[in-house]
């Protein structure tokens, strides 16, 4: 099974157009962020985490040529806004797209997209099948998925096991319980948004933390803001075990 880091960037922070800072201006592309997501490539399914505003292109960046399911982590604009762009999908495959959320965020998916669940009919809406989750397992194919809370200050947002895999943005704390599901994974990628305290995100320290806490045997940092600093510089002041995740980064688990 193949991960590849769609986006690892946040809209959190100063907007890109007003600051003209370096991380903005530099010529390395792994500072060239895209907002969070990952897909996920099975031999019998590909799956996306989150469908942001950047997802039309990150389907074209990554030729992805075929798309099962997008299963989503919460609600914000930033990980829900692209969901549009799967017509094209459905086009190719002559065919609905599968897609997991629980209940506040398939309110919210309504909300944005009315025209998707209100049963009008026309050619070219795009066409979904919406599966419930919760806190329980569930599978998409082969690809077996253990939820798991965390919260973004106050609003649960879900992170997810897969294997020895664990896959958590936009977190700021993780209860006890939710912890033990993550124990033993061998991979895990988590949220560094800045090195400055933040009110629902991990810093670069807390993520660190985290990270030894779990005991991984690799942590991937995401959801970096521009605030982080350079790729090359930060990877400079990380543990050998922890890196910065940048697009277009692939991992096998």
């Amino acid at each position: 099974m193949t991960i590849t880091f769609l986006g690892t960037g946040t809209s959190q922070g100063v907007p890109v157009i007003a600051c003209g800072c370096e991380v903005c201006t530099s010529p390395d592309t792994r500072d060239k962020r895209l907002r969070t997501s990952v897909l996920i490539e099975a031999e019998d399914k590909t799956i996306v985490i989150d469908s942001g505003p950047d997802f039309r292109y990150q389907m074209l960046r990554a030729g992805v040529k075929h798309l099962d399911a997008i299963v989503f982590t919460h609600e914000h604009k930033d990980h829900i806004a692209g969901m549009d762009d799967i017509r094209a999908f459905n086009y190719r495959q002559k065919g609905a797209v599968d897609v997991y959320a629980d209940i506040r965020v398939q309110k919210a998916l309504v909300r944005e997209f009315p025209y998707i669940f209100d049963g009008t009919s026309y050619p070219g809406i795009p066409q979904v099948v919406v599966h419930p989750i919760d806190l329980r397992p569930f599978s998409i194919g082969s690809v077996n998925f253990t939820p798991i809370e965390v919260l973004h200050y106050k609003l649960p947002v879900l992170g997810f096991r897969i294997n020895d895999f664990t896959y958590i943005t936009d977190a700021k704390t993780v209860s006890a319980a939710e912890k033990e599901k993550i124990e033993g994974t061998r991979t895990l990628v988590i949220n560094a948004l800045q090195k400055q305290t933040h009110i629902s995100h991990f810093t670069l320290d807390e993520a660190i933390a985290f990270a030894y806490d779990i005991g991984a045997e690799q942590t991937y940092l995401t959801h970096i803001s521009h605030c982080l600093g350079k790729h090359e510089e930060i990877s400079k002041e990380l543990p050998p075990n922890i890196k910065l995740a940048y697009d277009g980064l692939k991992i096998n688990i």
